[in-house]
């Protein structure tokens, strides 16, 4: 699938625009490789310096802390995935084929693009199943969100719940639906892949297992 994208981060997570040199984009790129790989616990601005071969004091006129690069990250990723369900739908008319596509996209790797991002995708993709609680479950989430920096996420489930209330004009709680959707996509995922116990996984579903549950709860839960 070809297509060019680019996005506009909230400037109250950075500094300095990542995007504005090449340092800034290799200090993002290789954050989620060395994320991916270490995790976000153990992952360092020292680790990520000597990895490109520079200072951290310059990564830290880029980046505030790690929280805030983790949040830049999941940014990209959100705006990332709003412009994938309207690309991927844009002639899709049949509701619960909408439906089934968001379900499919949250539950997937993410598929490589041209242009100027060279992000790993899978690296991403792992980031966002295993990381992304860790930017909003904190105690400074008030005073975060003050700056409308969770804007991107809040859109992407808007948008879903926008096709909710196209398949079910009366179903109440199509906004906390969404949400449950994205989040219950991770969980899942990372359930099925770390402790499987915790899910019905089997052998002979395991790549589609995700799906197969949300799309189950999702059309049952609106019938």
């Amino acid at each position: 699938m070809e297509f060019q994208v680019t996005f506009r981060v909230n400037d109250k997570i950075y500094l300095r625009d990542p995007e504005s040199s090449e340092v800034g984009k290799q200090i993002v790129k290789n954050a989620i490789d060395l994320m991916y790989e270490l995790g976000f616990e153990h992952f360092t601005f020292k680790k990520l310096a000597i990895a490109i071969h520079c200072t951290e004091a310059t990564i830290y006129r880029y980046f505030e802390n790690k929280h805030r690069l983790l949040l830049y990250i999941l940014n990209w990723y959100w705006c990332y995935m709003e412009f994938l369900v309207m690309f991927k739908l844009q002639n899709v008319t049949d509701t619960p084929e909408k439906l089934k596509t968001v379900v499919h996209l949250l539950t997937h790797e993410l598929p490589e693009s041209s242009g100027q991002f060279d992000y790993n995708k899978k690296f991403l993709n792992q980031i966002v199943i295993a990381e992304s609680s860790k930017v909003y479950l904190v105690k400074e989430v008030n005073e975060i969100n003050k700056n409308e920096v969770f804007k991107p996420y809040k859109d992407l489930c808007a948008q879903i719940a926008r096709i909710i209330s196209e398949y079910q004009p009366d179903y109440l709680y199509s906004k906390s639906l969404s949400s449950t959707l994205i989040e219950t996509a991770h969980h899942q995922q990372f359930f099925s892949m770390y402790l499987p116990k915790l899910t019905d996984v089997s052998v002979e579903n395991q790549a589609e297992f995700t799906s197969l549950f949300l799309e189950n709860l999702l059309f049952n839960v609106l019938r």
